[in-house]
């Protein structure tokens, strides 16, 4: 069974087939570590989790690297404006490399605790300079790149497929629609993209800068990713991902400057994830719905939890975060380790049919390989779980594809915290009960079980399920 995938390049699902089978290689756009981890980000994260299980049970060795970005992602994803390590640094009242530890420890903790599996090289572009550089010379070399007083650009004119993966013509790209985005008046095109930015001008007081051979000063944001996939992935790689809102501007550009250097094939599968919204709209701090991972275990509830929910929709598909909805995931999640610890609690001489067996499992790799229809798979396993001939085992197996803890299953997976709002709205019963008050009790009791929770007279007060 062929493992296919959407292709954002051809525009169409392929059969995956690899350089060099069994080997894999994947490369995911990592954090530009200004900032918190929300989870629209770790939707993205959560997705590449799932497309990397997801080869790995197709029996692919996948080496894995993802990159983060500790300097040169200005403003405008153009490559214009200010630094963002440098405004978060200004925000805060540090240095750029204390902002850039502080929000990379903070997405390794959020990802971790999401049970997304850890890359196999984790790249960090300040600690990868020289790549970068010699990059830089190669397009050179090839007569693609270009400097002015105040940067070295990629000469956008003169690489003919540009547009290739957008499909957006150049007469089309929207250049400086920022208040702080500059234009450099000596570029040749306005869509020409920086590859290195000299410490002049705006950027004369920059942090991170280092020598080079245009002067002293700091990468493009673009140029890291071509450099290190190349450097520890060879001149083309199987698969490389991102959110679709890289398409237009980051990956068009990795393409042009990579293929321009090595006249090679850059990446042979394009694999982009939509957006998440938080109740139908986007997530903004200004409409204070700007959730981190934090605000979601605040509230009560398990990042495994999260990670359910996203996993109830394709990944081409937008997702609409909303809390009742991360309520119902609590619910089914916490049904499937019930079914779980049922199985489990059955003796080792366990009525196994394995023919059934086989055909779930058939059933549930057809549609993993049928472009990662995650959602068909997960209603798959359901269907293991409630079935009476289907071990324990088997569920354990198949959540290599989910990650949702079943091969640590403990009494932890089955608890569900109860979130602050609802204790208090329970302590607030109780005190109605005890001044007789019982129809304000009673709606109080109907609005706890309208969220998702049991409500159970005890003699020691209300106890909350």
């Amino acid at each position: 069974m062929v493992f296919s995938i959407y292709n954002s390049l051809s525009r169409k699902v392929e059969g995956f087939k690899p350089l060099d089978p069994p080997n894999a290689t994947l490369y995911t756009c990592g954090p530009t570590v200004y900032d918190y981890t929300h989870i629209g980000h770790l939707r993205k994260y959560t997705g590449d989790d799932l497309l990397k299980r997801a080869l790995i049970y197709n029996g692919y060795k996948v080496k894995h690297v993802q990159n983060v970005t500790d300097v040169g992602h200005l403003a405008s994803d153009a490559d214009e404006g200010e630094d963002k390590l440098e405004k978060g640094a200004k925000r805060e009242g540090k240095s750029v490399w204390d902002v850039a530890r502080f929000y990379e420890k903070d997405f390794n903790d959020s990802v971790g605790k999401m049970n997304i599996l850890p890359p196999d090289i984790i790249c960090r572009a300040t600690e990868n300079i020289d790549a970068q550089v010699d990059l830089i010379k190669a397009l050179f070399q090839k007569s693609f790149a270009y400097e002015t007083s105040s940067a070295v650009y990629f000469d956008v004119g003169k690489f003919k497929d540009y547009g290739r993966l957008s499909g957006q013509d150049l007469s089309e790209k929207k250049v400086g629609v920022r208040d702080d985005v500059i234009i450099d008046s000596e570029k040749k095109n306005p869509y020409d993209f920086a590859l290195w930015v000299k410490r002049v001008g705006v950027h004369k007081d920059h942090a991170m800068h280092w020598e080079s051979p245009w002067g002293d000063g700091f990468p493009g944001w673009h140029i890291e990713c071509s450099a290190m996939s190349m450097k520890y992935l060879g001149d083309t790689i199987d698969i490389h991902t991102g959110g679709v809102d890289h398409i237009p501007v980051h990956h068009e550009n990795e393409i042009a400057q990579s293929e321009g250097a090595t006249g090679k094939p850059f990446v042979r599968y394009w694999v982009h994830h939509e957006f998440l919204l938080v109740d139908g709209g986007k997530m903004s701090k200004s409409l204070n719905n700007f959730y981190r991972l934090k605000d979601v275990k605040d509230r009560g509830f398990h990042p495994l939890q999260l990670r359910y929910l996203f996993l109830n929709t394709h990944y081409r598909q937008k997702l609409n975060f909303t809390w009742d909805a991360l309520r119902g995931a609590e619910n089914s999640l916490s049904h499937l380790y019930e079914l779980a610890a049922a199985k489990k609690a059955i003796p080792e001489n366990y009525p196994e049919d394995l023919r059934i067996v086989n055909n779930f499992n058939v059933a549930l790799l057809s549609a993993v390989n049928d472009d990662l229809n995650i959602p068909k798979a997960l209603g798959v396993f359901w269907e293991m779980a409630k079935h009476p001939n289907v071990p324990y085992v088997s569920l354990i197996q198949a959540d290599k594809i989910f990650g949702l803890g079943f091969d640590d299953f403990s009494e932890v997976n089955l608890r569900r915290e109860v979130p602050l709002e609802i204790l208090d709205l329970a302590k607030k019963r109780d005190e109605l009960r005890e001044n007789k008050e019982f129809d304000e009790a009673d709606k109080i009791r109907a609005e706890i079980e309208r969220k998702g929770f049991v409500v159970e007279d005890t003699p020691s007060g209300t106890q909350i399920k």
